[in-house]
């Protein structure tokens, strides 16, 4: 009888977590003023079967929408975009424009650098797992994403799996790899709950 009321109450507390992390989400379903930069660029970069949404969650994961947020590396805006990382997106689509500040083309370069990561990954993976490398890499860099899937290939996992990375990434960049599975799980949890 103890065994079974303390895996109810562990059940309760991580029931309770979810639907309180999600209730926190839910706001951003009434925060629409940039929606339409959101569809507009997942439509021009993905095409018009890509849910937009993800990138919404992603940029809520990054700066909770909040143009104005610095990062302590220096990344800056909703899409929280290194200023060199800018630029070169800049130089590469002439048809962004503007500053990393600036909504608008803050939200274009940070789905078209999304754009450029997901044609880095040509293996065929689920769907899902495409999108945590998409993500994962845009928050760990792409190089050590690619260090972890030949880690991960080494020690017998399919370097193609979102899970192995998770299992490997801690072997190329140590405590940061909270960070990334975490990046890449938070955006998931945030797009289960936009509408």
């Amino acid at each position: 009888m103890r065994l079974i009321s303390k895996y109810l109450i562990i059940f309760l507390f991580i029931f309770l977590c979810f639907s309180l992390s999600s209730y926190g989400f839910e706001r951003y379903n009434r925060v629409t003023k940039y929606d339409s930069y959101f569809k507009k660029n997942s439509k021009h970069f993905f095409g018009p079967a890509f849910d937009w949404r993800y990138f919404k969650s992603q940029a809520i994961a990054e700066s909770n929408l909040n143009s104005n947020v610095k990062s302590h590396v220096g990344a800056k805006g909703i899409m929280q975009i290194m200023p060199k990382t800018f630029a070169e997106i800049k130089y590469k689509n002439p048809s962004i424009k503007g500053t990393a500040r600036q909504p608008k083309w803050n939200i274009a370069a940070g789905i078209y650098y999304d754009r450029s990561i997901w044609k880095l990954f040509k293996a065929k993976r689920p769907f899902k797992d495409k999108l945590g490398f998409m993500f994962g890499a845009y928050n760990a860099g792409k190089g050590n994403i690619f260090k972890t899937q030949k880690v991960a290939e080494k020690a017998g996992l399919n370097p193609n799996k979102w899970a192995s990375v998770e299992k490997k990434l801690n072997k190329v960049t140590g405590k940061h790899s909270k960070e990334t599975i975490g990046y890449v799980d938070k955006i998931h949890k945030i797009k289960g709950v936009l509408r």
